[in-house]
């Protein structure tokens, strides 16, 4: 009796993500906001919200924005563990704003970090997955400001975005599917950036895993079974 082969291990090893402003792929769905990230200089009152669901680029947009501006860069909820007067010496990303709405002092941070920045006359980019009408910050004066400032949102992926995403992430792996891998995908998996990232992840693994090539025949299985969870 031949002894059935074992499946080759695999390691879940971070990909190499690269967050370049070559590595970020312009379309119609994210258009306005490269636009309006390229120039802030023209941000009424030096300040920025980007809207977008999870995995629409809001995170790669933000270090495009620092790469290019000098600004740091920092999580709203650890705003608290943070010198801000020292942080709004320069420009400033704050990302995931609606993840503090419930954290009165990490808004009061913010504030006062929205205060500071502007009157030293550096541009403020704020992020987060709702509409910034929706974000209900309880503090009414950090709220308030939000309304006021210009918004951009990027929208869910179309056909090219999600195309060239998907060989981007590929690429952070250096793995190089079949030609119609892609093609097949676009046409057939969930639409958003996430969903394109746990899809390459799944892939790589399973490929791995059982030995095979990253094909359409693969694609297609693990698409059924996501449906079928």
């Amino acid at each position: 009796m031949i002894p059935e082969m074992p499946q080759q291990l695999s390691f879940d090893l971070p990909a190499k993500v690269a967050l370049g402003r070559d590595d970020y792929f312009v379309s119609p769905a994210n258009a306005l906001a490269v636009a309006m990230i390229d120039a802030p200089q023209n941000w009424p009152n030096g300040k920025l919200v980007v809207s977008g669901p999870e995995g629409a680029g809001k995170t790669h947009l933000v270090h495009v924005w620092a790469a290019q501006t000098g600004a740091r860069i920092i999580k709203a909820r650890d705003l608290c563990e943070t010198d801000v007067p020292e942080l709004a010496q320069g420009p400033v990303a704050v990302e995931d704003v609606p993840e503090i709405a419930t954290d009165t002092d990490a808004q009061t941070a913010l504030f006062h970090l929205h205060n500071l920045v502007l009157a030293e006359g550096h541009y403020l980019l704020l992020t987060g997955r709702s509409l910034p009408n929706l974000w209900t910050l309880p503090l009414p004066d950090l709220q308030s400001r939000i309304d006021a400032t210009q918004h951009v949102a990027l929208d869910h992926p179309d056909d090219s975005l999600l195309a060239a995403v998907l060989a981007k992430l590929f690429d952070d792996r250096q793995i190089i599917p079949r030609p119609d891998v892609i093609p097949f995908l676009v046409r057939h998996m969930d639409r958003s950036l996430s969903a394109a990232a746990s899809m390459v992840a799944r892939l790589d693994r399973v490929a791995l895993q059982e030995r095979q090539s990253l094909s359409r025949k693969l694609a297609a299985r693990l698409i059924d079974e996501t449906d079928e969870d």
